[in-house]
């Protein structure tokens, strides 16, 4: 029975090659760099910025700022808050969007700020920009401020974070005093202007 194989030495034959694949793959991996594994989005240690002060350099809206970093004119987009549409050149002007962003000129344009990172949440959005909580000098959250006075509402995209519970019960408080984008003679909750 000459050229015919007995189907134990095919399967053993099998065996022998899958397990020489899984070590070439195994390897392979234990040898790569964490820059050779491909980025797919998820929370990554971020850096620690405690004592650490910015520039705020420009305002863009409600819930977006700018800051110089080592130099560099860096936008940062507000974890946890999300103000209604001034700027969006694909979206018509939000009713309070420019009240927000008037807000957040007055609270931030030309001061000094800390970010804090979230380990939840990605150090930068699908548009470049950094993702931080926001500090004054005097220690008061721009994020927590927002919800509190009733000029951004809770905004979650895709992952709980951190202060997520803080800020919906402050936006429930904003609510319910009928506070900012809450008022009846302003948006009464809603984004859209009343016709």
């Amino acid at each position: 029975m000459s050229g015919h194989v007995k189907p134990e030495i095919l399967q053993t034959r099998r065996l022998y090659t899958l397990i020489g694949i899984a070590i070439v793959i195994v390897a392979a991996f234990f040898n790569m760099k964490p820059e050779d594994i491909i980025n797919v989005g998820l929370p990554q240690t971020t850096p620690n910025t405690i004592g650490i002060y910015y520039k705020v350099s420009k305002v863009t809206d409600g819930d977006t700022l700018h800051v110089v970093i080592e130099g560099k004119d860096e936008t940062v987009r507000l974890i946890g808050v999300n103000t209604p549409e001034t700027v969006d050149p694909r979206r018509t002007v939000e009713c309070f969007g420019k009240e927000a962003s008037e807000r957040m000129k007055e609270i931030a344009k030309g001061k000094i700020v800390r970010l804090e990172y979230d380990d939840s949440q990605s150090l930068r959005d699908t548009y470049g920009r950094l993702l931080a909580y926001v500090y004054l000098e005097d220690g008061q959250m721009i994020n927590r401020k927002m919800v509190a006075e009733g000029y951004a509402y809770e905004y979650t995209y895709m992952t709980p974070y951190k202060y997520q519970r803080e800020f919906r019960e402050l936006q429930s408080l904003a609510q319910s005093a009928k506070r900012g984008l809450w008022a009846v003679d302003t948006c009464n909750g809603s984004k859209q202007f009343s016709q």
